[in-house]
């Protein structure tokens, strides 16, 4: 944890903030594909992460972003062109598009999203009915779904989505999460779909990484007067870090960046603790850091 420390406040900065294993993955892949393919199309199928700055910075490289919700662009004639497949992942038909149209694919889906696709799959396979507990509206969930029966998949958020589902009571379930869903609730979700009388099998799919960060924000908001939380507007575990905090520290703030944070807040505060999302790069982080400081 780094610390710093002075007469008038302490700042701490929680380990686990920035980017994590599949996020600088994905980055730091884009990043060679435009290097080593100057003379080709790059394109990314969705934000390869959810913060606008890296994404604004891969724009001005000559990245070009592709809607799931417009049509494919045409392939290059005569050069190649290449379609990153963002850190989130996608569903197997959009995956199946991309490869009819020409493009050479470059997959930098997160491995641990890869590995819940392939449990969708074979699990929807043997007749299971497939449960995804998070945010039905995320890419990452909506690309997980898409590996699976449509007609046997549902997504559930919270204890009132659980009531809703109303299946014959012999029917098997295959429980899995988007991998930053808050762990307590999984497991609540999870023993009450027991509780309901189903056969199911769950397999705790949520990032390692995301279960550390929260315990960390979770520890550090306790201590903190004020809590900072660094994340783009669209990352859900940032959102989710968010929530962790504030349910500790009545004075949690959620930051984009250091121009989000105002002096007056930190106006006699004694402690100051920091995190951040998952693809939230150092270089900010360390900017809000510094701006404590100075403040």
């Amino acid at each position: 944890m780094r610390i710093f420390k002075d007469n008038q406040r302490e700042i701490r900065v929680a380990d686990s903030a920035g980017f994590c294993f599949g996020v600088r993955r994905a980055v730091e892949g884009l990043l060679s594909l435009v290097e080593e393919n100057g003379d080709g199309d790059v394109f990314t199928y969705g934000p390869i992460i959810h913060n606008e700055t890296v994404t604004g910075d891969f724009e001005k490289k000559g990245v070009r972003l592709v809607s799931e919700e417009e049509p494919l662009p045409v392939p290059g004639h005569g050069k190649k062109s290449f379609m990153a497949i963002r850190s989130h992942g996608i569903t197997r038909d959009a995956k199946k598009k991309i490869e009819d149209a020409g493009f050479l694919i470059s997959d930098l889906t997160c491995p641990f999203v890869s590995k819940i696709q392939t449990i969708v799959s074979e699990y929807s396979k043997k007749d299971y009915h497939i449960v995804i507990t998070g945010d039905g509206h995320h890419p990452e969930v909506i690309g997980i779904k898409g590996w699976a029966d449509p007609k046997s998949v549902s997504v559930v958020s919270c204890e009132e989505d659980i009531s809703k589902i109303d299946l014959p009571k012999n029917t098997k379930l295959c429980v899995v999460s988007q991998t930053t869903f808050r762990e307590d609730l999984f497991k609540k979700l999870v023993e009450m779909l027991i509780q309901k009388g189903y056969d199911t099998y769950a397999q705790n799919t949520i990032c390692s990484a995301t279960s550390l960060r929260q315990s960390e924000a979770g520890e550090l908001s306790e201590w903190a007067d004020v809590m900072l939380v660094i994340g783009g507007k669209n990352s859900s575990n940032s959102a989710k870090l968010f929530d962790i905090c504030r349910e500790r520290c009545e004075r949690s703030f959620f930051l984009q960046g250091a121009d989000d944070l105002k002096v007056s807040e930190l106006h006699s505060i004694r402690c100051i603790g920091i995190t951040a999302g998952a693809s939230t790069p150092d270089k900010i982080i360390e900017e809000v850091f510094k701006k404590c400081q100075t403040t």
